[in-house]
């Protein structure tokens, strides 16, 4: 598996940024759906990348820099394929974006998910990630979990 920058909206990038839409529409109501607009996420407002195998994209994630209520990389837009998960890819995507972080000299990563993915938080918690109040301009959502994890 390889880990690319995205950088544009390819059909594999829409499809699967469609794919990641539609499962947060069934499980959410709108009002309670913090994703960004596809042309933000490869605009240049995030650092965006995309796990590939001999297959084509598998998973995608981004993270941005934040400097609202401190410094700190937000995770954003996570999503695996459902046909590729069990493979370890969103481990590579958010090691991959940690990594990054740390080139920026960030040492904080605070994400948002939703309490109708079990497995999401699961993961998070597995990666070091604990629970933390809302930050930035989130507002406090019964349906949403916000994490935080030190990184270095």
């Amino acid at each position: 598996m390889q880990v690319k920058p995205i950088t544009e909206l390819s059909v594999d990038v829409r499809a699967l940024i469609q794919q990641s839409r539609d499962y947060q529409a069934e499980i959410y109501p709108a009002e309670s759906i913090n994703q960004d607009d596809p042309e933000y996420l490869v605009g240049g407002g995030m650092y965006f990348i995309g796990v590939y195998d001999d297959d084509g994209l598998l998973g995608i994630g981004g993270v941005k820099i934040m400097h609202d209520d401190g410094n700190y990389g937000e995770i954003k837009n996570l999503f695996v394929d459902p046909e590729a998960r069990g493979r370890g890819v969103s481990k590579i995507i958010m090691q991959a974006l940690e990594d990054y972080l740390i080139k920026e000299d960030m040492t904080l990563c605070r994400l948002e998910t939703g309490v109708s993915q079990p497995e999401s938080i699961s993961l998070y918690q597995k990666l070091g990630y604990q629970d933390c109040g809302a930050y930035g301009d989130y507002a406090d959502d019964p349906l949403s979990v916000f994490m935080q994890k030190v990184i270095k």
